[in-house]
């Protein structure tokens, strides 16, 4: 096996594992590792939906589907000007889909996909590394499926990279690098399964 790309599935996974996520330069595009303090996660019991999200789940307007359209899912994400998510990840990312350890939540409306999340999963976490939405509230549903998909399949950390204003009013919160790296050890020592 002679994959030298810095992206390998194998350093990846490695990364994830021990707190860290790529990401390319914007002006080089050279891939750097991240290990943020604080970081942001998404504890599952304090996911917050608002009002209006929840009007909107239940107009019934969505179809929410797991792992059916990774690759589209990844393209969209990527399509936003500015985007970091170059051939490069799409292609490392899809062998982790291939492997087993990415996933997608693809929301659709009238069979199109209307917004949708990506990102990796080892154990009891999902690291979520990007979404995108094509129609109002969109990606919101994408990422309350998630967290209901994770409920039910008894995993434990959401990890969200940055806290952002738009994740912070879904529930996200900062931890410390310490507290994260309890939170990491204690999902990769879990028996749950995405």
């Amino acid at each position: 096996m002679a994959n030298r790309s810095p992206l390998s599935p194998q350093l990846l996974i490695y990364a994830y594992s021990n707190g860290y996520f790529p990401m390319p330069d914007p002006v080089t595009g050279q891939i750097g590792w991240f290990r943020p303090d604080p970081r942001a996660v998404i504890p599952l019991d304090h996911f917050h939906a608002s009002r209006s999200l929840m009007r909107t789940i239940k107009r019934g307007i969505f179809s929410v589907t797991v792992d059916q359209a990774f690759a589209d899912v990844m393209k969209a994400c990527a399509a936003r000007p500015g985007t970091w998510i170059t051939p490069e990840f799409i292609a490392a990312y899809s062998e982790l889909f291939r492997r087993g350890y990415a996933h997608s939540v693809e929301v659709w409306h009238d069979q199109h996909l209307a917004g949708g999340l990506y990102g990796v999963s080892l154990s009891g976490a999902f690291f979520a590394e990007s979404m995108f939405h094509n129609e109002t509230d969109a990606s919101k549903v994408a990422l309350l499926k998630l967290v209901e998909h994770m409920t039910g399949k008894g995993m434990s950390l959401l990890e969200v990279q940055f806290l952002t204003p738009h994740l912070s009013t879904l529930g996200a919160v900062e931890v410390t690098d310490e507290a994260y790296v309890k939170l990491l050890q204690e999902a990769l020592a879990s028996t749950a399964r995405f």
